[in-house]
């Protein structure tokens, strides 16, 4: 532009706005946090519900005990993704956070602080340990919630539920005792997994299996009576678990199995398997036997005969006559010839199969108590008495060598070694756990229950297996066939705990002898244990003056027993669905939640014993959808270890980020697999992040000077707007169609799509040049204006469950004001009408022609032949049928040049093409005439207007604003 020539900037209506590029989401996010509480977002939506259907997201509680990891930052904000697009899709949503405040990870915390102080646990009132559990819980609610707070994640985080709340234990204890009065109840004796560390029973949602290493020994039992072809033989059994052998009071075999007598022909002269001895072994496993136990020669003398009614020996019998009782052969369906001996010990106190192995034969009466609760033998145990299996630390102990030994002495070993496998250890003491006989507590799921409510079965089993098929919705899908073959293969739920700091279970006994018991069932007592729970809090169970209170004057207290075992925390949060969804006001009307969504290792933990509490007391399932994500791993696929120094704590990504940035990555990830987090992973979520603010910005600048009065009808429209607000209205009902469907991914992608490419790559860089140099009035300039409003609210309400913070950020750009708020605002629902297949086919028909021009001038921009695109004034040739659907006139202003020239003739050789869009080529050639100095379109008519210097639009539009 020469010094003559006016400078026409401030004509032009050029993007004005204070959003900046660079977000600054760590600094900035506090504030909105502090606005929303001001402004008391979450309560709004609550008081303005009106006739909305409610939608209700019940919250898994996370443990009261430690800082967030990055498992629960994924787990909150997909609930949250859950809950605002619900709310913004018009539904009531509600989402109550809650806090798992009872058991063993608290109580071992104040133990820890009690050793380190020197003080004894014991020496302590089970009341002021309880207080003291309490404290530490209520400390650690705190620090959580405002580190899920930070997340973004809104809630009732005002009034929360808690199961150690008062009102929450009574309803606990109440749950409890209808188990007590519907029949489910019963005291029994049989091995159950048990921590030695922990010194108490676990649920099988309490251990995680690791690889362990294990004695490995092969044992021979000599036959005592049977076949005759038995008589001096020996039955060989292998174990991984030598400290059991004390207890063993079988050898199960299978009659699937082929069986032999093998004779040992040659052998070293320290071999335990000696020259002339004939042991019973399975035939497809005898020579990794004789291989193991060194033999070098064996022959095979003949079939095995049947074992029914064999007697063997017990391998220590001759050691002591403690052992010498008979140890019978017993069919058992779990014997396989897949490893080991074909033969499998049997200690029924310390073997899931093989207890119920002795139930169906009748010998319950032969189990034996000779482990203590902290793995170490009895006294009346010989030779072993005080030796443990694992330690207090969950060390190995010395009972297993010890045992090993004294077999040896005996003569009873074939062979010894050592083997890692999976093993089960507690997951909060990460110690290994043992089976253990002990009385425990135990719901019944197979027994019909008294209670009337038979819709969908009369037993928990039953009950629990309907609501999968029936009641519940899976995502994804697999979640129903994991959790269906877990509730079909499980055994009866263990209800006890040998602790302190839980709700005990409510209930009274009269011992009859012989292990058996009467359970009281009275509805006045559990009345007045319920009150005064309500009232004082489980506390009041462990008071001196409990059980003449809660029997009062209708029983004698010296007749019952008062239990004083506490309830498993699973069947605390199992109760949630009774306390929160049941009682709260902002609940549930028929106690049922429309989703449970964690981890997938709550279809044995939360999701399971919700089920199988609810089936007991409510008759079904507690929830109509069940969502399950992965595991978070780092960029590497390797489980995150703070060993490793792979972990990726979520407040780490809020400094150095933001959380909308980890937000970002949660909507951007399969959820339904393991997630990989890391550096070089969230660079990448933050230049999409980058991208997305990009396209907002412009909107925001654009739409500064937009009022009602320019407001332009749809069907007024230039084509190429009514073609993006087809794509718009389509976009609606699929992103819809995926936030009901949870599927957040899905989401973002298609939004992320249609933002950077079909509008900031496409829509915004073609219409730039309308909305800079149009005149105010001019329609095709306030058509583009319309098209970004609507834009606009789609966008903002689209990504508000997702980027919470920037999305409030870029409302309030546009519509500041004190009670101002997106997440006030609900998503647009936008006309059918807008949706014209025709249309957009011709609009895709354009853009791909387009394609071929944009390649074919990027060409001789790389070769310096043109410095912009309006340079340019190509040729284009295209089929008959295509020039049909493309606007001559307009065609310029679509591929960004100054002139085109749209021709059908065949293209000449050398013509540009690409190979995806067939039959149209361009031939380069430099646009004719004068730069314009207002809108830098090089046209054959600028200079020859009233104004120096610019084209004839421009002229028009400086003339209509007086200039």
């Amino acid at each position: 532009m020469s010094s003559e020539t006016p400078d026409y900037k401030d004509t032009l209506n050029l993007p004005k706005t204070d959003f900046p590029m660079r977000a600054g989401l760590p600094k900035r996010e506090p504030d909105w946090l502090a606005r929303w509480e001001k402004l008391g977002v979450y309560d709004r939506l609550r008081d303005g519900a009106g006739d909305r259907k409610p939608f209700i997201l019940h919250d898994g509680p996370p443990y009261a005990n430690g800082h967030l990891h990055i498992g629960h930052a994924l787990n909150k904000v997909l609930k949250d993704m859950v809950v605002r697009s619900q709310q913004m899709m018009g539904r009531d949503a509600r989402y109550v956070p809650g806090w798992d405040c009872h058991g063993l990870p608290i109580e071992w915390k104040i133990e820890e602080q009690y050793r380190a102080k020197g003080k004894d646990k014991d020496e302590v009132s089970v009341l002021d340990f309880r207080q003291e559990c309490r404290k530490f819980a209520e400390g650690w609610i705190d620090i959580q919630r405002d580190e899920f707070k930070r997340l973004g994640v809104t809630g009732k985080w005002d009034n929360p539920y808690l199961t150690m709340d008062y009102h929450a234990e009574a309803v606990i204890a109440d749950e409890f005792m209808k188990f007590v009065m519907n029949g489910s109840l019963y005291l029994g004796s049989k091995p159950v997994m048990w921590s030695p560390v922990e010194k108490t029973a676990l649920a099988e949602a309490e251990v995680e299996y690791k690889d362990h290493t294990s004695h490995t020994i092969w044992v021979k039992f000599p036959v005592a009576s049977g076949d005759p072809a038995l008589d001096g033989a020996k039955v060989v059994i292998w174990t991984t678990t030598p400290w059991t052998i004390p207890s063993n009071r079988g050898v199960a075999f299978s009659s699937r199995i082929s069986y032999g007598l093998f004779r040992v022909t040659e052998a070293r002269e320290d071999n335990w398997l000696k020259v002339g001895e004939t042991v019973v072994l399975a035939d497809p496993l005898a020579e990794d036997v004789m291989k193991v136990a060194r033999v070098e020669a064996y022959e095979r003398v003949a079939d095995a005969p049947d074992f029914t009614g064999a007697i063997l020996k017990h391998p220590l019998a001759g050691a002591d006559g403690y052992w010498g009782y008979d140890v019978p052969m017993l069919e058992g369906d779990f014997v396989t010839d897949d490893a080991g001996t074909g033969f499998v010990h049997t200690a029924p106190s310390h073997g899931a199969d093989d207890y119920d192995l002795f139930v169906k034969n009748g010998l319950v009466d032969r189990m034996t108590h000779n482990v203590l609760e902290d793995s170490s033998f009895a006294e009346h145990v010989p030779f072993f008495a005080g030796l443990k299996v694992f330690d207090h630390k969950g060390k190995e102990g010395k009972a297993n060598k010890a045992i090993i030994e004294k077999l040896v002495e005996a003569g009873a070993l074939a062979a010894r070694g050592k083997t890692t496998h999976s093993y089960p250890h507690s997951w909060r003491s990460k110690a290994p756990v043992i089976y253990r006989n002990t009385p425990q507590w135990f719901a019944a799921i197979d027994k019909p229950l008294d209670d009337g409510m038979d819709d969908y079965g009369a037993t928990i089993r039953e009950r629990a297996l309907t609501s999968i098929d029936q009641l519940v919705k899976w995502t994804p899908q697999t979640g129903r066939n994991r959790l269906y073959s877990m509730i079909e293969a499980r055994p009866d739920w263990v209800l006890s705990r040998q602790r302190a700091w839980g709700v005990p279970l409510t209930c009274f006994v009269k011992r009859l002898g012989e292990g058996r018991v009467e359970i009281l069932r009275d509805d006045k007592v559990n009345a007045r244990i319920r009150d005064a729970f309500e009232a004082e809090g489980a506390d009041a169970w462990f008071r001196d003056d409990a059980a003449a209170r809660f029997l009062g004057s209708d029983y004698d207290a010296s007749d019952w027993e008062k239990v004083t075992d506490i309830l498993d925390v699973w069947f605390d949060s199992g109760s949630t669905h009774a306390f929160v969804l049941r009682d709260r006001e902002d609940g549930s009307a028929d106690g049922i939640a429309d989703l449970y969504l964690e981890g997938t290792d709550q279809h044995r933990g939360w999701f399971h014993s919700s089920l199988l509490q609810a089936s007991a007391t409510k008759g079904r399932a507690p929830y109509r959808g069940v969502l399950t994500h992965g595991f978070t791993l780092d960029e590497k696929g390797m489980k995150m270890s703070k060993s490793l120094g792979n972990t990726v704590a979520p407040e780490q990504v809020i400094k150095q980020y933001g959380a909308d940035i980890l937000r970002l990555w949660v909507a951007q990830s399969d959820y339904t697999a393991d997630l990989r987090i890391g550096p070089e992973i969230l660079k990448g979520v933050a230049d999409s992040y980058r991208r997305l603010r990009n396209t907002l910005r412009f909107m925001l600048g654009s739409l500064g000077d937009f009022s009602e009065e320019l407001r332009v009808p749809h069907a007024e429209m230039p084509e190429l707007e009514r073609a993006i607000l087809h794509k718009l209205a389509e976009l609606d009902r699929l992103v819809r169609k995926h936030y009901d469907e949870y599927d957040f991914q899905a989401v973002f992608q298609a939004v992320f799509h249609f933002a950077t490419i079909d509008l900031s790559s496409y829509y915004f860089d073609i219409r730039k040049d309308a909305l800079y140099c149009d005149g105010d009035d001019s329609l095709r300039r306030r058509s583009a204006l319309t098209v970004l409003d609507t834009l606009f609210h789609s966008l903002a309400t689209w990504l508000a469950p997702v980027l919470v913070f920037t999305m409030e950020e870029v409302w309030l750009e546009r519509f500041p004001g004190e009670e101002s708020s997106v997440h006030l605002q609900d998503m647009p629902v936008l006309p059918e009408s807008w949706i014209d297949h025709d249309l957009w086919t011709r609009t895709e028909a354009r853009r791909a022609v387009r394609r071929v021009v944009t390649g074919a001038l990027e060409i001789e921009r790389r070769s310096k032949t043109i410095g912009a695109s309006l340079e340019a004034a190509p040729v284009v040739h295209v089929p008959a049928e295509t020039a049909a659907l493309i606007d001559a006139d307009s065609f310029a202003d679509l591929c960004i040049t100054s002139q085109i020239t749209l021709t059908t003739d065949v293209a000449p050789k050398g013509a540009f093409t690409l190979d995806e869009v067939p039959g149209v080529a361009v031939v380069f050639a430099r646009a004719q005439g004068e730069k314009c100095d207002r809108c830098w379109k090089i046209l054959p008519d600028v200079g020859t207007h009233s104004h120096a210097g610019v084209c004839g639009r421009c002229d028009e539009v400086l003339n209509e604003e007086g200039l």
